[in-house]
């Protein structure tokens, strides 16, 4: 498994716009094959940061729905949002493994 770990800066007056933009994007890793975790977003500290957390069994599933993404109309309109609302200023992408008990 690899769990993808997206850190945002959000424009901290457009957090609502954020927050719309995200909820948009979980049921799509979904319908792609991936496990959402979720979007975090600023409550103390820094109010220009959010991150979210989304998981696939492989990097080579990760990079299948990142290619059938780009094909798909509701990827496009929310990414579209994105642009048109100017909620994110920029993001890094990490990808991360897990470390359990048993192994």
């Amino acid at each position: 498994m690899i769990t993808c770990y997206i850190k945002y800066e959000i424009n901290p007056a457009k957090t609502a716009e954020f927050e719309e933009y995200a909820r948009m994007w979980i049921p799509l890793v979904e319908k792609f094959g991936g496990t959402h975790h979720g979007y975090y977003l600023p409550h103390e500290g820094p109010n220009d940061l959010a991150v979210c957390l989304f998981s696939y069994p492989s990097l080579a599933a990760y990079e299948a729905y990142r290619a059938q993404s780009m094909e798909d109309e509701a990827c496009r309109k929310a990414i579209a949002f994105a642009e048109e609302t100017d909620c994110i200023r920029r993001y890094d992408r990490h990808f991360l493994r897990p470390v359990t008990a048993d192994g």
